[in-house]
């Protein structure tokens, strides 16, 4: 077991419950800076553990079992569906179908009655939807074919894998790179596919994805 697989089985287990690191602190009733990055090393460099007092009110704040933690740190992905104590049923479009008019409101809300149905784990959003990627421009992350479940209310940092809807109207799924009071940078996973850099006002929303089917 190593330092940085305790650290992001935590990371793991706050995006699938649509939160950050701070925010799965204060849910846990800890201090929010308790899992911040830079409180993962000690001033001379050495790894900081957290404690396990900590992990056992993370794990009782979020319903999640040792068992599926354990397997978080073990280089799981996601927490087995057997593991989950809950699930619902989350509106499900195709990637490519979502820069099309009708599914989503003003403030990227999912609405209208067009959309599928899919079970998935519970997502702390009530506002949570899923899209079916299509294409190739995030692999090997997601491939074709892979459902992620995208959180709108999620807080949202650099590195993260989003979804984007331009003003325009295209929506892609990407890495955000850098997030300005100006710009907008976004990163595709595969290296064969640009990446892409907006002005603010072009870009209506961008949501996090939490979750991912593989």
């Amino acid at each position: 077991m190593k330092h940085e697989d305790i650290w992001r089985a935590l990371d793991t287990l706050a995006a699938e419950n649509g939160l950050s690191a701070s925010g799965l602190a204060k849910r846990a009733g800890l201090d929010p800076t308790t899992f911040n990055p830079s409180k993962r090393r000690m001033s001379d460099g050495r790894a900081r553990w957290p404690s396990t007092e900590s992990l056992a009110k993370v794990l009782d704040a979020t319903g999640a079992t040792l068992d599926a933690f354990t397997a978080l740190v073990t280089g799981a992905r996601a927490i087995p569906a057997s593991s989950r104590q809950q699930s619902r049923r989350i509106p499900l479009i195709g990637l490519a179908q979502a820069g099309g008019e009708g599914f989503f409101d003003d403030g990227g809300y999912p609405v209208g009655g067009s959309w599928d149905e899919v079970s998935l784990p519970e997502i702390a959003d009530g506002n949570a939807y899923a899209l079916e990627i299509s294409g190739e421009s995030m692999e090997p992350v997601f491939r074709d074919g892979d459902l992620v479940i995208v959180s709108p209310n999620a807080p949202i940092r650099r590195g993260d894998r989003v979804v984007v809807r331009t003003a325009g109207g295209e929506v892609m799924a990407k890495q955000l790179a850098r997030r300005s009071a100006r710009r907008v940078e976004l990163r595709s996973l595969n290296p064969a596919h640009p990446d892409y850099n907006f002005d603010l006002n072009e870009v209506a929303w961008i949501h996090r994805i939490v979750w991912a089917s593989q």
